[in-house]
């Protein structure tokens, strides 16, 4: 059973629609939730851009954003389940994560324009909430078959 390359999987990352984010909580427990999310390239490297946004939630302090204050490392996966298993895939990024301060007007603002437009619903309502960053240092994946 192949890996991918980091290529191979950078690519199938940035092209799937949702991604799960780990964290790691004040207890030293891991934490994972879907987010949508753009891949982009910024001063020379990879970076994963979420934001919280107005789907339905509790609260905008989201706990994701104390666990990247408090320990920025971070994990990111994708994936492809079909009901034909030589079609699997799985792609991860492993990174450093920060939330952006709204100062960074520059920054933000790349990274809210990626992801609208990535995501149509952003289009006509963009994240008005925190905007995360995550700076890829690893790309790791596996496949069921090599790509044709």
């Amino acid at each position: 059973m192949p890996g991918l390359s980091e290529v191979e999987a950078r690519r199938r990352f940035g092209g799937a629609r949702v991604a799960r984010l780990a964290t790691v909580g004040p207890e030293g427990r891991p934490r994972l939730v879907p987010v949508v999310f753009a891949l982009c390239r910024y001063d020379g490297a990879d970076l994963i851009v979420t934001a919280v946004d107005h789907k339905p939630k509790t609260t905008t302090h989201l706990r994701r954003l104390t666990d990247i204050t408090a320990h920025p490392a971070v994990s990111l996966l994708a994936d492809d389940y079909e009901e034909d298993w030589d079609r699997l895939w799985w792609a991860r990024a492993d990174g450093d994560a920060r939330v952006l301060p709204t100062g960074e007007v520059e920054l933000r603002g790349i990274a809210l324009g990626e992801l609208c437009r990535k995501y149509p619903q952003y289009r006509q309502h963009p994240p008005e909430g925190a905007v995360i960053a995550v700076s890829v240092r690893r790309w790791t994946g596996w496949t069921a078959r090599r790509a044709d």
